[in-house]
């Protein structure tokens, strides 16, 4: 099949988003369906490079930083991409679209499908749906919340990677078949746990809702002997930074690691114990390497985090640093519990969470979805560009 595939975030810009739709669509070409891919400019970023036989068309915006993107610039990357979508889709026939986020991407798509008739579905991915990270993105969501259920009920389908994504998309009361389930994914053989050691692992975007400062208060409240090494960059850092120097703790900041790279994965391999405390999540990407790579897990409760490590883990509650310090002792004391738990973390991800798997059950889906409809039209490009501009300066 051919497919354009659109995320504002791809590597090396953004989080686990962009790490999901980079290992999707990997696994797609290797599948043999070709994919054209839009995303942000970034800096001295090529605008037209194949990676890994992915066709990347990164498009100008006014994005200035590599970990966050602010609303006003997620639209202009509306604005920067249609021209380049246009050109795409009347030079070159896709079976269909798959945006990425439901804004901004699943507008770009929604506008496509209302020009062309070309079907789209959206993957959603936790801060595009209301109710996600409440007490931070409401005045967000509220602005946004017109246009988000446009988007939604032009999609031919949503797919939610979690079942507690998936609630909070229905809680806005689209059509109930809209939304299916289907997981992230990872490639498992690339990670082999050999870890018998209790080091202790945070790998993370620095924000504050991830709750890397909960686990330097749980350092502080119940000291333990094992390395604590913190990977990640973002905003929040120099804060944790000087949190750390303020409470003496041992733990090692590396700043920013690619998720590929050689380094951060023998990070994880050599690691025991993985500790990711964040306070909202979907499904996230750092939870399935640390499961990979055979690590004890502990992790929120009531997120998806939960519903990613089942019962191969120790959940704990949210911005609670005395249980996750006891987390940390228990797992410290007992080398056979973090040893039963990191081969049934590893199981967990061999069973449910592979690549392979994922992307063969988003194909079953393309299928359906592209065989619902008509042959696309062509466009005349200034007009939906006119259009999105216009409801952009509306919304």
């Amino acid at each position: 099949m051919r497919i354009l595939m659109t995320s504002y975030e791809f590597p090396p810009i953004g989080g686990g988003g962009a790490a999901v739709v980079a290992g999707l669509a990997r696994e797609l070409v290797a599948g043999g369906h070709e994919i054209d891919l839009v995303t942000m400019s970034f800096q001295e970023h090529p605008r037209h490079e194949v990676v890994d036989g992915i066709h990347v068309h990164r498009v100008p915006c006014l994005r200035s930083t590599k970990h966050n993107c602010t609303t006003p610039e997620a639209f202009s990357y509306v604005a920067g991409a249609m021209p380049t979508i246009l050109r795409l889709v009347n030079t070159r026939r896709y079976d269909l679209v798959h945006a990425h986020f439901i804004l901004p991407d699943g507008l770009l798509a929604w506008q496509i499908k209302r020009y062309t008739g070309l079907p789209f579905i959206i993957t959603a991915h936790g801060t595009d749906v209301p109710g996600y990270n409440q007490h931070r993105l409401q005045i967000a969501h509220r602005l946004v919340r017109p246009v988000w259920r446009a988007v939604v009920e032009g999609a031919d389908r949503v797919v939610c990677p979690s079942e507690v994504l998936q609630r909070l998309v229905l809680a806005q009361r689209p059509a109930p078949h809209k939304t299916i389930v289907i997981p992230n994914g990872l490639q498992v053989a690339e990670y082999t746990p050999r870890a018998q050691n209790a080091r202790i692992l945070v790998v993370t975007r620095m924000l504050e809702r991830k709750g890397v400062q909960y686990v330097l208060d749980a350092l502080a409240q119940t000291p333990v002997e094992p390395e604590v090494h913190i990977v990640g960059d973002g905003p929040y850092l120099p804060e944790l930074r000087a949190k750390a120097d303020a409470l003496r703790s041992p733990a090692r900041f590396w700043g920013w690691l690619d998720n590929r790279s050689p380094q951060l994965r023998e990070i994880y391999e050599s690691s025991g114990i993985f500790v990711f405390p964040s306070e909202a999540e979907n499904f996230p990407m750092v939870l399935l390497e640390a499961m990979a790579a055979g690590l004890a897990i502990i992790t929120s409760e009531g997120t998806g985090c939960a519903e990613v490590v089942g019962d191969a883990g120790i959940l704990v509650p949210v911005r609670d640093s005395r249980a996750i310090g006891r987390a940390l002792k228990r797992l410290v004391d007992d080398p056979e519990l973090r040893r039963s738990l990191g081969a049934a973390a590893r199981r967990r991800v061999e069973e449910n969470f592979t690549w392979s798997a994922v992307a063969a059950r988003y194909v079953e889906e393309y299928a359906r979805q592209a065989g619902s409809g008509g042959p696309p039209k062509l466009v005349i490009a200034h007009s939906p560009v006119a259009a999105t501009r216009a409801e952009y300066a509306g919304s």
